[in-house]
């Protein structure tokens, strides 16, 4: 089984990110076009430019780059069970000015289909490649996602009663241990919660140690927070968010796509039985990892980026 670990650069810097107004619709366009333009900056910084001579009329920048495509081996990295798509040069890594200048948020999205029993490890390796990539030892919030969520009904009170029959909570609290140990560690600062209404949430927090501070909720459909999750987030001191992500972030087809033999894919991923152009197997989305680092006294987003890692059993 090899572990796949996909990672943007710094999107703020490398090219602009999708900016979404209020309202907009939740979308994984982020992710997977800063995966995309990542993937084909690696290629070019290992590949000779291809010569106007050696494009064949009419083709297209897309089919011309799938034709020159450098072997994967040659962007990409193993080590050990885990292959890094691209190469992550580590010594490049880091804020730029000291950690005290910075609120960083980190949002863990669990994916549907993976292990439940393993989301100790995907939290704590997802936290710990976010560290490494900032050069930090702490961030302040750590939101999680859980699969099978939404805040999605035609007014706020009918997405709050919706809401409180989703998810699994048995399943929501037994991942929870994992964050009160990071928090508890003092490696994050506060803990949140996504996607979570009244009910949902007055469960939660009767079972759970460490109460989480935030819950982040994307209320497009229903217009407003409902008043029964104001009331209790009130009560309970909890702070709301809004957000626009997308709750299924990485679909299994998706993620295929994205690293197959296309005129738009990595060409990491065999789209043939034997597997002579590429890697073959099942392969299972894990974990998305979303981090950002605004600057505390001017409030510019100074480094954004995603981390992703799939399974893939050949």
């Amino acid at each position: 089984m090899t572990r796949l670990i996909l990672s943007t650069s710094n999107i703020m810097t490398g090219g602009p990110s999708i900016i979404r107004k209020p309202g907009a619709d939740r979308s994984n366009l982020e992710l997977t076009n800063s995966l995309r333009s990542n993937f084909l900056a690696a290629q070019q910084d290992y590949s000779p430019p291809v010569s106007a001579t050696n494009s064949s009329p009419g083709n297209s920048y897309d089919e011309d780059h799938s034709l020159h495509r450098p072997q994967a081996s040659v962007w990409t990295t193993r080590q050990g069970s885990d292959y890094y798509i691209p190469t992550i040069d580590w010594s490049l890594s880091g804020l730029a000015e000291e950690r005290s200048q910075y609120d960083i948020t980190v949002k863990l999205f669990y994916l549907p289909g993976a292990d439940v029993k393993d989301r100790d490890t995907y939290t704590k390796d997802a936290v710990g490649l976010v560290l490494k990539e900032l050069g930090v030892e702490s961030i302040d919030l750590l939101i999680v996602s859980f699969p099978g969520m939404s805040f999605d009904g035609d007014c706020e009170w009918e997405a709050d009663k919706k809401n409180s029959a989703q998810g699994n909570d048995e399943e929501e609290i037994a991942s929870w241990p994992a964050l009160e140990e990071l928090h508890n560690q003092g490696i994050v600062k506060k803990l949140g919660l996504a996607e979570f209404g009244s009910e949902k949430l007055s469960r939660f927090l009767a079972k759970v140690t460490v109460r989480p501070e935030v819950d982040q909720v994307n209320v497009k459909d229903c217009c407003n927070v409902p008043p029964p999750l104001l009331k209790l987030a009130k009560l309970e001191r909890i702070e709301l968010l809004t957000h626009n992500d997308c709750t299924d972030i990485l679909p299994s087809g998706t993620l295929r796509e994205l690293l197959g033999q296309g005129v738009r894919g990595a060409g990491v991923l065999s789209e043939s039985k034997r597997g002579l152009d590429g890697m073959k197997g099942d392969l299972t989305p894990k974990w998305v990892v979303k981090y950002t680092a605004v600057v505390r006294d001017r409030g510019v987003i100074e480094n954004k980026g995603y981390f992703a890692v799939a399974e893939l059993k050949e």
